[in-house]
């Protein structure tokens, strides 16, 4: 599903990642760990194509994206990748269905095809009452819930986490962290998640360690 081989990334005269190497299956959930300024965002983001690695190589579904122009990178990751950040970033102004089908109507998909699949995912997010409201009117645990349903609007080959919990009390949090397997049994669905939650670390399939800019085991 994606592979990274011996990437590297500097900033300045510091080197964030020090050749790291990872291959990540269809289907698993993978958690990555490790304290701050370990380098655990920077990886997050040469897997999303949001960076670009100094040296090595990404491969995400069989193709290398940072060998493809800007138009075609932009749609790859558009496609290709779901984000989820410890902060939701939905747009205020729109409702919770309009939230999660505005990446579809970026592909250029039906408007009344990206409704239906909208509507559909809200549904298995719990959240069908709420479809209509903004994110304004929504609870913290109701807003993240919206952006994943936003990550999987385009069936993407892996959904991306930085911190998803991280901002959630412990009733969201929990509920949080049982959604993503729910998911992964449902929908076959790949994640990769940044996070300092033990809890989730352990729920698991495989807990990568990074300190110094290395993977430790």
């Amino acid at each position: 599903m994606i592979a990274v081989k011996d990437i590297r990334k500097h900033f300045g005269h510091l080197e964030v990642l020090k050749g790291i190497n990872l291959t990540i299956e269809k289907g698993e959930v993978v958690t990555i760990v490790g304290p701050s300024g370990a380098g655990k965002t920077t990886l997050l983001q040469i897997m999303g194509t949001l960076l670009k690695p100094d040296a090595g190589e990404v491969m995400l579904d069989g193709i290398n994206p940072f060998l493809l122009k800007e138009e075609e990178l932009s749609n790859f990751r558009n496609t290709k990748i779901g984000f989820v950040f410890q902060f939701h970033h939905l747009l205020p102004e729109f409702t919770a269905l309009e939230n999660v089908f505005i990446p579809a109507l970026i592909k250029k998909t039906n408007r009344k095809q990206a409704e239906k699949r909208a509507k559909e995912l809200l549904a298995l997010m719990g959240l069908s009452n709420r479809e209509n409201n903004k994110p304004s009117e929504l609870s913290g645990g109701e807003q993240q819930r919206v952006a994943v349903a936003r990550a999987l609007m385009n069936e993407p080959a892996i959904v991306l986490a930085d911190e998803p919990s991280g901002n959630l009390d412990m009733k969201n949090k929990k509920e949080l962290h049982e959604l993503f397997f729910s998911l992964r049994e449902k929908l076959d669905q790949t994640f990769v998640i940044v996070t300092h939650d033990s809890e989730l670390a352990e729920m698991s399939d495989r807990k990568i360690h990074l300190v110094d800019g290395q993977i430790t085991d």
